[in-house]
């Protein structure tokens, strides 16, 4: 099974986006997903602060600000499960 990660931070209307892509997405395909909020750690911040929301699919960066479904699709089937 896929493990998809999304750092994120609230008030970003385009994480909320991504979450709500992935929720859809998820009821249908193999993966998990999981969120970080950057804010809550200050290295997380520094590294991230300007590319929220960012999604890692099994520990690779695969989008940043926005996420298309049909290439998040695409992506998992592409990517092996480690």
């Amino acid at each position: 099974m896929h493990d998809v990660l999304v750092y994120s931070r609230k008030g970003c209307h385009l994480c909320d986006v991504v979450k709500d892509q992935l929720a859809v997405l998820q009821r249908d395909h193999d993966f998990l997903w999981r969120e970080v909020d950057i804010d809550a750690d200050p290295a997380l911040t520094e590294k991230y602060n300007e590319e929220v929301p960012v999604v890692f699919i099994d520990g690779r960066k695969a989008f940043k600000y926005r996420m298309d479904p049909a290439q998040f699709l695409r992506t998992l089937a592409s990517w092996k499960v480690k």
